[in-house]
């Protein structure tokens, strides 16, 4: 089963976080606190939305997906961003990530999101092959680029005043 996540799933969301960053050898990096998590999705102005897939047969949370809208310039158009698509190992096969980015697709053609995209690791084989299967095109001429820690600092210092010219 697919659903909604609520505010009674944050505590989940934040161990698959912690399970995804493990996998992808990253664990250090998972750093969002349920407190965090909790805002980003629930707050007043939530930031992302979350998917939560459950064992039709216990209903225990076996996977998990968080996306967020984004604004595609050249199509004058909003898309979605999936951020984390996750099902935990012993659920692998069982047709839990299939369901989740069916439903992200569904959402998308509800709310006329012309783009759904998404980044995988190059490593990642079986995902990839996964998302092959699914018909995904993969934009290898795209290159993410990143900037944080001491290099965002050092160019935030050499920032301009932005004036505010709504008035």
């Amino acid at each position: 089963m697919i659903r909604a996540a609520t505010v009674h799933d944050v505590t989940e969301i934040r161990a698959m976080i912690r399970e995804l960053a493990a996998y992808e050898r990253a664990e250090e990096q998972a750093r969002a606190t349920e407190e965090q998590l909790r805002e980003a999705l629930f707050g007043a102005h939530p930031a992302a939305h979350a998917l939560i897939a459950e064992d039709d047969d216990t209903g225990t949370t076996v996977g998990f997906a968080l996306w967020f809208p984004r604004f595609a310039t050249w199509t004058g158009r909003c898309g979605m961003h999936l951020e984390d698509l996750y099902v935990r190992p012993h659920a692998r096969g069982g047709g839990h990530g299939k369901a989740l980015l069916a439903a992200l697709a569904s959402l998308c053609e509800r709310n006329g999101y012309e783009r759904f995209e998404w980044w995988v690791l190059a490593w990642n084989e079986p995902t990839i092959e996964f998302y092959r299967s699914l018909g995904v095109e993969l934009l290898e001429e795209w290159t993410v680029c990143r900037l944080n820690g001491e290099p965002l600092k050092t160019l935030a210092a050499q920032a301009p005043p932005v004036h505010d010219t709504a008035d």
